[in-house]
């Protein structure tokens, strides 16, 4: 198991994977459709997304938690 002070880490490796595979695959699908070879093209445009992806969730993550977080309120009841 991966110690938990590695958790943000970990959320940000997952994350960006996940949105940089689905998005390049949209993206390649979009521009060259359902092509022999779209899976390896697929692949070649994924692996570039994800390295600037993972980087960039693990920077602007904590920016963004700040601006939602002055965005909403408090509950009132979750404070028990």
């Amino acid at each position: 198991m991966i110690p938990a002070r590695y958790q943000h880490v970990l959320f940000g490796l997952i994350l960006s994977g996940l949105m940089s595979f689905i998005v390049s695959g949209i993206a390649t699908f979009r521009t060259v459709g359902g092509i022999d070879g779209f899976l390896l093209l697929w692949m070649t445009n994924w692996l570039p997304s994800w390295a600037v992806a993972f980087p960039t969730v693990l920077v602007v993550a904590p920016i963004t938690r700040r601006i939602v977080a002055r965005m909403v309120r408090p509950d009132p009841q979750a404070q028990g």
